[in-house]
């Protein structure tokens, strides 16, 4: 029946040893129509079935999840078949380079080392574990790098290498945080082409220690300060302040009095009170 094959084939390899194969329904399938996937990994080996299929909600088979495979020279071949208690149903069939299909797992133990008198920074790492290639010139790798406080601003430091496992770095600012990935795809030998996963971000740079000196200084000295307004409080309660500095007692009112007195009144009045002294002897001369 023409348009009951399945439609979108396709198929991934990916965590090194599985691979996922996924397709639709034809779209003049009858509602009752179940489909088989078969392959052969190379002409000389036999043809398999799916073993893990997966299904949609009507249970027909989708996709199929294979486990231990291993990628060769040759392409493999794919037959999808179909059944129907109303209709033949067409075939679909296709070769394969397995190579191609591989997702690429990310470089793997990526270590940094700054040199601190220095601006340079030693990157490191080992090439995507594959099934079939254990040689470093078989891939190319890009370094992707970005200042920690901004990870969603443009890179700083973009880097595509061919082969290797290492790679210099030279930093601008010896006093930020970066912030590194890293992803591989194949460049020679029968390895995909296709850019592979990010590896998880790895932090490196000198940010976080002058942090951590500059919050401990501020948490001494914001204790020093605290202690001391409690020291301050205390001694108001207690008195201890007045102890320590008492208050120097103010001149009398009498001394304010003679520093303001006209001198001139002054010595009228003590030549007043001589005069009437005088007369008080006198007088008691006579009744003497």
């Amino acid at each position: 029946m023409k348009g009951s094959a399945i439609e979108n084939f396709s198929c991934v390899i990916y965590n090194i040893f599985l691979m996922n194969c996924t397709w639709q329904a034809g779209r003049d399938a009858p509602a009752d129509t179940q489909y088989f996937l078969y392959w052969q990994q190379s002409r000389g080996e036999e043809e398999m079935e799916c073993e893990l299929y997966i299904k949609d909600e009507n249970f027909r088979n989708v996709g199929c999840i294979f486990q231990n495979v291993s990628i060769g020279i040759e392409k493999a071949y794919f037959l999808v078949n179909g059944s129907s208690n109303n209709s033949l149903i067409q075939f679909y069939d296709e070769y394969i380079d397995l190579y191609k299909i591989e997702k690429l797992m990310p470089p793997s133990n990526i270590t940094v080392t700054c040199d601190e008198l220095k601006n340079d920074c030693i990157i490191q790492w080992q090439r995507p574990q594959i099934s079939h290639s254990s040689k470093d010139m078989c891939f190319k790798y890009e370094i992707n790098i970005k200042y920690k406080d901004n990870p969603k601003g443009k890179p700083i430091y973009i880097s595509i290498q061919e082969g290797g496992n290492s790679n210099i770095f030279l930093r601008s600012n010896t006093r930020k945080k970066y912030i590194l990935k890293m992803r591989a795809a194949g460049s020679a030998c029968f390895v995909s082409p296709a850019w592979g996963e990010w590896s998880a971000p790895v932090e490196f740079g000198n940010e976080e220690m002058i942090s951590s000196s500059v919050w401990i200084l501020l948490g001494v000295g914001v204790a020093a300060l605290l202690m001391a307004i409690i020291a301050i409080f205390l001694c108001k309660r207690t008195g201890c302040l007045k102890a320590a500095f008492p208050q120097i007692p103010g001149p009398k009112p009498a001394f304010f009095t003679l520093a303001n007195t006209n001198p001139e009144l002054m010595e009228t009045k003590i030549q007043s009170t001589t005069s009437e002294n005088e007369e008080i002897v006198l007088v008691a001369d006579i009744v003497r």
